[in-house]
């Protein structure tokens, strides 16, 4: 029989990646986040919603579709728990829609979320050091209890541990990315002194001399130099 410590222990090691250690896609993450939170702590459903990239469009899960639907027009009209939670990096305590703070707060969400058969909610940051990059969302029905502090931890627990798998992805991104980046410098680099070379010799040029004739060139048939000079060192192409 699995513990409710060995129930955690394994959530934690799926949003890891699993016992592979391979780093889960950020749909992926999220969906892991969303569908495993109910179960752990005790709601009807749950949505997450995470962003690393403040230029790019935020990613929603749902543990089930009212909950999906329910993230996503939230995101559209930049309301409710998720949204509060995930712009003050604070913690949102349960709070009930029917209620006329709920109604004034969130004008849209609060009326939906009824409609959709969801009685309150508690949001929670995807913290990053003092960085929010998104947000938990447990969604609980009429017959649910109000999540309990020690649930309420555990809940932080699971969105800050997400929100630092969620930075670590994108920063192993960037960092290929740069990788690529560098080493495509690099081989235009050296393919471009190649050129240079294959031109001096041939036509009797300095290197500066030689680089002002594969620039010409370039420009005059708006090519990249680096593609120019890939013809030249290959002999597709004489500059004389």
């Amino acid at each position: 029989m699995t513990t409710p410590a060995q129930q955690i222990a394994d959530v934690f090691v799926e949003l890891s990646g699993g016992t592979a250690g391979a780093p889960l896609e950020v749909p992926e993450l999220l969906s892991t986040l969303a569908r495993c939170s109910p179960r752990l702590l005790g709601v009807r459903a749950a949505g997450a919603v995470g962003a690393v990239d403040d230029r790019a469009e935020p990613q929603v899960a749902g543990s089930e579709d009212g909950a999906q639907l329910l993230n996503q027009e939230a995101l559209k009209w930049r309301e409710g728990p998720g949204a509060d939670s995930r712009r003050s990096g604070r913690p949102l305590p349960g709070i009930a829609f029917d209620g006329q703070a709920a109604r004034q707060r969130w004008p849209r969400y609060a009326p939906r979320a009824l409609e959709l058969g969801y009685a309150r909610a508690a949001a929670f940051p995807l913290r990053t050091g003092e960085r929010s990059v998104g947000a938990l969302v447990l969604l609980g029905s009429a017959a649910d209890a109000p999540v309990s502090e020690e649930k309420a931890a555990l809940a932080q627990s699971l969105a800050d541990f997400t929100g630092l798998v969620l930075t670590r992805d994108h920063e192993l991104h960037a960092s290929r990315a740069l990788s690529s980046q560098l080493e495509f410098a690099l081989n235009s680099r050296v393919i471009i002194e190649q050129a240079k070379g294959v031109l001096a010799t041939r036509h009797s040029l300095t290197m500066d001399g030689a680089f002002a004739l594969l620039r010409g060139h370039a420009r005059a048939h708006r090519r990249l130099l680096s593609d120019v000079a890939h013809d030249i060192v290959e002999g597709r192409l004489d500059l004389g």
